[in-house]
């Protein structure tokens, strides 16, 4: 999406949670693409609503930043879910709803929370439905990595970062020294049940 289409869409995003949640301190609403977040896919949108810090809640403790964002998930409940639902219908692709309280940190390193995150989209990548067969696993990615996978989606090979991982891991089964190694790991396992 072109920055310009981007910040269209982002304030019409704004608008709509302004008017669903007028009394509620909103301090930032943010509506980021693939590029601007390492978690978000091509073709995938990340919808970040940041709530003001209720007054006489220490930003530092957890457990009461937690309780603040539960209760504004309880205050707001329906107007969520109508959005959660517009933003369904509008969505091309997939698509991330976040509800975190401010002062954030913006490290992707640092620990994250508290936050309500509400899947939405094409049921494809992290944001959509999947296959309950699969198990999700987290993986840290460097850059190269990254642009690795973004390559297999780019050229077709793929419709995900997920799609892309168990291709590769697929490559690797069908060599023969895969096989090897297998064998190895099954005779060592016997040995140590030996023990």
């Amino acid at each position: 999406m072109e920055r310009a289409d981007l910040e269209r869409a982002r304030a019409k995003f704004e608008g709509e949670v302004r008017s669903r949640f007028g009394g509620a301190a909103i301090d930032k609403v943010e509506l980021l693409q693939y590029g601007d977040n390492p978690e978000i896919e091509p073709g995938e949108l990340f919808a970040r609503v940041v709530i003001g810090v209720p007054d006489g809640v220490d930003e530092t403790d957890q457990e009461a930043r937690g309780q603040a964002l539960e209760g504004f998930h309880e205050t707001h409940r329906a107007a969520i879910r109508e959005l959660q639902r517009e933003l369904k219908t509008r969505s091309g692709g997939g698509l991330m709803l976040e509800f975190t309280l401010a002062g954030q940190s913006a490290d992707p390193e640092a620990k994250r929370g508290p936050v309500i995150r509400l899947r939405m989209g094409s049921g494809r990548g992290p944001f959509g439905g999947g296959d309950p067969s699969l198990t999700p696993v987290m993986a840290r990615l460097g850059a190269e990595d990254l642009e690795t996978l973004d390559t297999l989606i780019a050229v077709g090979i793929a419709g995900s970062r997920a799609e892309a991982v168990r291709w590769a891991l697929a490559r690797i089964r069908e060599r023969p020294a895969y096989e090897q190694i297998r064998a190895r790991s099954r005779e060592i396992e016997d040995l140590k049940s030996q023990f």
